[in-house]
Formats: C-alpha cells, structure tokens, sequence
C-alpha cells in the first residue's frame, strides 16, 4: 500500500501494548519510516547506568543531556540506534535498562532533547512514531492518532515472552509484571507530557486481537487519508 502524501502516524500506549510490533508492520506496510521513541529513553538510561548516574537524578541528567550523541540509522527496513557511535540496539532491552528510561523520561530536559530529535525526523519524511506521548505532545497535528491498550496481565504475558525470544532467561514473569506496573504509574503520573490517549485519537483494545487484526484496522483508517 502507497500513500501518496507525506504523512505522521502516532501510535500511543502505555508497555506491552504492542505499539512497536504494529508500528514496524504498519510502516512495512505503508514503506514509510518507522521510529521508536522508546529506544531514544532507553539510550538516555544506558548512558546514565554506565556512568552511574541515579535515573532520577534530574540535575545529573540535565547536564547528561547536553554532552550524550544519539543517532537513528535504518539498514533496510531495520532500525539501529547509537550512543556515541556505539551500536546500543540490542544493549537497551534488559529490565534495568527499561526502569531507567521510565525514569529517565519523566525528566523534562530528557525529553525536550528527545522530541527535537523526533519532530526533525519526523519533519523530513513520513514516519510511524510509537511512545507515550506522541499524539498528544510529540506530533499533535499527526496525520492519524492510535491509542493501543491491553490488560496488564496480557501485556505482561507478550513482554515476558519477548524476553525468553531473546534468550534472556533470569527474569520471572512476575517480574515483568511488576517492571509494568511501575512502568504504568511512572507513566501516567509524570508531570511533563504523561501517558494519555489524544482527543483525537482512536482507541484499540488488543487484549483479544491478533497483531494483523489490530494493523488491519488502522491501514483501514489510512486508506481514507491516502
């Protein structure tokens, strides 16, 4: 499917909504570009874990800030993300690494640096966004705006799975679980640009949809736009 208009897809959700997995087919779908945000907080958490500055630390990380390099880059339809040109993509998934950028994400100067870094990309071509805030802070003039939910247990049950898939072994599922709910309250409750669904955007609830179920009905939507 080809659109012929450049265009702006934000995919908002809160963890194990499946945001990623239908953005990346959504974008393969439409060959536009896919970019997820959350891999730009998890970097930002990595840096401060290796220098062992507190991810709550908002006067350490406000001066982290202004000295890290982060670079996306596509090799064909995969993307890849840099720390000061090291490839960080597979480093960013462990569970210490996810508290820290829900942590890290809370902070204002984090995400201001962020959002300059989404909106430019954004600004050059058309773009699948998935995060917490897109719709409603990141792209609020987005083309469509997606609101994905799910219950915690199922969401749970789809990260914990995606750990095994990656051989990481030394997790519980209530772990995952627990990291989740953290996740959600950390989310929700930030003051600067929390967890929420846009006016305008539409509402799935994927507990019971499968994967092409849920990029069928927004392909469906686009179809109208394109």
């Amino acid at each position: 499917m080809d659109c012929n208009k450049k265009i702006a897809i934000a995919i908002d959700g809160p963890a194990g909504a499946g945001k990623s997995t239908i953005a990346k087919l959504v974008s393969k779908k439409l060959k536009i570009v896919y970019l997820d945000t959350g891999a730009m907080y998890r970097t930002v958490a990595l840096k401060a874990i290796r220098e062992n500055v507190d991810t709550l630390d908002r006067e350490k990380l406000s001066k982290l800030i202004e000295r890290i390099n982060i670079k996306v880059e596509y090799i064909g339809e995969d993307q890849r993300i840099y720390l000061d040109d090291e490839d960080v993509s597979d480093l960013i998934r462990t569970p210490e690494v996810s508290i820290g950028a829900s942590n890290v994400a809370v902070i204002p100067e984090v995400r201001i640096k962020m959002v300059e870094l989404q909106r430019e990309i954004a600004q050059k071509c058309s773009v699948v966004m998935d995060g917490r805030d897109i719709g409603t802070y990141v792209l609020p003039n987005a083309t469509l705006k997606i609101f994905l939910t799910a219950s915690i247990e199922e969401r749970a049950k789809r990260r914990y799975n995606e750990q095994l898939l990656k051989g990481i072994t030394d997790v519980s599922f209530d772990d995952v679980k627990k990291d989740i709910e953290y996740r959600d309250k950390n989310d929700s409750s930030r003051a600067f640009a929390p967890l929420a669904k846009a006016d305008d955007a539409i509402e799935l609830d994927t507990t019971i949809m499968s994967i092409d179920e849920v990029a069928k009905k927004i392909l469906e939507q686009i179809e109208g736009i394109c």
